[in-house]
């Protein structure tokens, strides 16, 4: 019984913190620049994913644009937005999240791995050059805490 209210009492902070910081996270990760790319010491690129997304789209590329769009923008904003509910719905709301939502984290931290990837094939073709720009890093920071988060959720007593 002590226990529980220990727990309630440290979750009463920690999680709206993690929910805050992570929702905060998400929205600087998917609107600033996610990387920069030089080419030819003239031509310079920092597209953010919601850039990367509309520019797929617009040049026609929209099966491509769509799962992109899905998976990083569209499931990690309803994994957010669950959470919220089910952090602040009260007790036992961590019940009504559904089983497949823990999935959802693993395909956000997939697109992290995949920038990192396009960065690392830049700098080693010689073709150009690439470097992580803030907006990886908040996605990244969103991704890992919305993971804990959800963690935190499930373990509510």
């Amino acid at each position: 019984m002590r226990t529980s209210l220990h727990y309630r009492a440290g979750m009463h902070y920690l999680l709206p913190a993690l929910l805050f910081v992570a929702t905060s996270s998400f929205a600087f990760g998917i609107a600033l620049p996610l990387l920069r790319v030089e080419r030819l010491l003239v031509f310079t690129e920092e597209p953010s994913l919601v850039g990367l997304v509309v520019g797929l789209w617009i040049t026609g590329d929209r099966l491509l644009a769509l799962l992109v769009g899905l998976f990083s923008i569209a499931f990690p904003t309803l994994k957010l937005g669950l959470l919220h509910v089910a952090a602040y719905a009260g007790d036992g709301a961590h019940r009504a999240l559904p089983r497949w939502l823990s999935a959802l984290s693993n395909w956000s931290m997939l697109d992290v791995v995949l920038v990192a990837l396009v960065i690392f094939a830049a700098k080693t073709s010689g073709l150009a050059a690439a470097a992580a720009q803030p907006g990886l890093w908040f996605f990244a920071v969103s991704a890992i805490l919305t993971a804990t988060a959800a963690a935190l959720v499930r373990r509510r007593p």
